[in-house]
C-alpha cells in the first residue's frame, strides 16, 4: 500500500487541523466536512444543497510537520452525469510554507449519478482511495492540502513519517464570502485556483468559502451560518441562483435581501460587508429562469444552458440578472445611510461586457479556468486593496469582533 523504508505516524483528523469548514460529521468510514452547521442542513431537504454543501470548496488541512512524506485516505463521491462525458477526477492542492508543492487526485469513491432531464440521482458504493505526496523537505514547515473544491471527500486517515501539530492561528484577518457555483469554485482547475481562493491569497486573507453551487438562493439558514462564523470581513453574491431556479419574483426578493442582511448584522453589526451582484451572464441579463440543459448540446456530449423563462414575464415580477442588480445597489444605497461598514460591487466589474467577449462563458454559465483567475485579480485589487471595502481592519476590532464560533474551540 505505502512505501516500507518510513515509519509511519498516523493523526487523528480533528478541527484543529482543518480550516474552511463549519462542521465535522463522523461517518463509519472517517470524518465528512461541511460547510453548513448540521442544524442548517435539517431545515431544507434539498439534494443539490447537501451535494454543494458537502463538497469542501476552500477546506484544507493545515499542519506543522517535519514530515518528508505524507499520505491522506480518502473516500470521495464522483458525480457522473446521464448523457454527459465524464468528469475528471478532483484535485487537491499542496501548499508548503504557503507555495505550491504538488497536486494529486484520488481515485475510486462511490458514484453518484445524476440525471438532469429527470432529476434523479442514484448512489453507488465504491473502494477509499490514497492520496501520496513524498519528497518533501525536511524541515520544520506548515503543509496545507486542499481538498476537491466540486468533490464530496470523506476523510480517513492523515499518516506522515512524522509528528504533526496544529499550525498557530492565523494572523490574517479572515475572510468569510458567500455565493452561487462561481464562487464555489465551478470550472476552475482545483481548489486554490477557484476566483475566492485566488482573491483570497492575493489579499493576503484567511478564506472560509461558503460559495454553494445552485444553493445562493438567500436562505434562512445560510444567513444564520454566516452570522454565527467568527469572521473579519463578510461578502455575499446574490443572484445567479435566484434566476437559475426561478424561486421567487421581486416581490418576496426585496425583503429576502433585507432579512439575510438583518440576520448578518445581528451578529456582526460592524464587521465590514460587501453585497456583490451577479457577473455578466448574457442568457439572464434580460431573459428570466429557470436555466435548463440545452438538448442540442447534450445530444452532442456537451454541457450548455439556456434561458428557458420569457423576457414578457418581467412586468409580473419575474428575475432578470438586470433587475437584481438594481434592486441590490437601491437595497444597499437605502441601508448604507445607517450601516457604514456596508458595501456594494456590481459584479460586471469582476467580469464584464469585454471580458464576456474575449473569455466567454464556456457552458453560458460558468467562468473557466483563465476566468476564474480574472475575477479573483479583480475582486482582490477592488475589495482588498488600500481603502477598498475589504481592506482589513485592525488586529484589535478584528478581535473584539470576531467572537467565537461552532468550530474555534480549538
Amino acid at each position: 500500500m505505502h512505501d516500507h523504508e518510513h515509519t509511519w505516524i498516523t493523526t487523528p483528523i480533528t478541527p484543529g487541523i482543518l480550516r474552511g469548514a463549519l462542521d465535522l460529521e463522523r461517518t463509519a468510514h472517517g470524518v465528512l466536512p461541511h460547510r453548513l452547521p448540521a442544524r442548517a442542513r435539517a431545515q431544507c431537504a434539498d439534494g443539490q444543497l447537501a451535494m454543494a454543501e458537502s463538497q469542501p470548496s476552500g477546506v484544507r488541512l493545515v499542519f506543522r510537520t517535519r514530515a518528508t512524506a505524507v499520505e491522506l485516505d480518502t473516500l470521495p463521491t464522483k458525480r457522473v452525469y446521464a448523457g454527459a462525458p465524464p468528469r475528471p477526477d478532483g484535485v487537491y492542492d499542496l501548499l508548503v510554507d504557503g507555495r505550491p508543492a504538488g497536486r494529486g487526485t484520488v481515485t475510486g469513491g462511490r458514484t453518484l449519478f445524476i440525471d438532469m432531464s429527470s432529476g434523479t440521482s442514484d448512489h453507488r458504493p465504491g473502494p477509499v482511495g490514497t492520496l501520496r505526496f513524498t519528497r518533501l523537505p525536511e524541515r520544520d514547515k506548515t503543509v496545507e492540502i486542499w481538498l476537491p473544491h466540486n468533490e464530496t471527500t470523506e476523510l480517513v486517515a492523515l499518516r506522515t513519517d512524522a509528528p504533526v501539530d496544529p499550525a498557530p492561528e492565523p494572523e490574517r484577518a479572515v475572510w468569510l464570502h458567500h455565493g452561487s457555483s462561481i464562487s464555489h469554485g465551478s470550472d476552475a482547475e482545483s481548489p486554490t485556483t477557484t476566483w475566492p481562493a485566488l482573491a483570497a491569497a492575493l489579499g493576503g486573507v484567511e478564506l472560509i468559502n461558503l460559495g454553494l453551487g445552485g444553493s445562493a438562493l438567500l436562505d434562512p439558514f445560510t444567513a444564520r451560518a454566516v452570522r454565527d462564523t467568527p469572521a473579519d470581513l463578510i461578502s455575499i453574491k446574490i443572484g445567479i441562483n435566484l434566476v437559475n431556479t426561478d424561486l421567487m419574483r421581486l416581490r418576496a426578493f426585496t425583503p429576502a435581501v433585507h432579512g439575510f442582511l438583518d440576520t448578518v448584522r445581528e451578529g456582526r453589526p460592524t464587521t465590514p460587508l460587501l453585497v456583490v451582484s451577479p457577473i455578466l451572464c448574457p442568457i439572464h441579463e434580460d431573459t428570466p429562469g429557470p436555466s435548463a440543459p440545452d438538448p442540442a448540446a447534450l445530444a452532442a456530449g456537451r454541457l450548455r444552458f439556456r434561458a428557458a423563462g420569457d423576457p414578457a414575464e418581467r412586468a409580473g415580477g419575474k428575475l432578470t440578472l438586470t433587475t437584481i442588480r438594481d434592486e441590490l445597489s437601491r437595497v444597499v444605497t437605502q441601508r448604507a445611510a445607517d450601516d457604514p461598514n456596508l458595501h456594494y460591487l456590481d459584479g460586471r466589474a469582476l467580469y464584464g461586457e469585454a471580458d464576456s467577449a474575449e473569455l466567454p462563458l464556456p457552458d453560458n454559465i460558468h467562468p473557466d479556468a483563465a476566468t476564474h483567475r480574472r475575477i479573483g485579480e479583480r475582486f482582490a485589487a477592488l475589495a482588498f486593496a488600500d481603502g477598498g471595502p475589504l481592506s482589513s481592519p485592525p488586529a484589535k476590532a478584528r478581535a473584539d469582533e470576531r467572537g467565537r464560533g461552532p468550530m474555534s474551540g480549538r
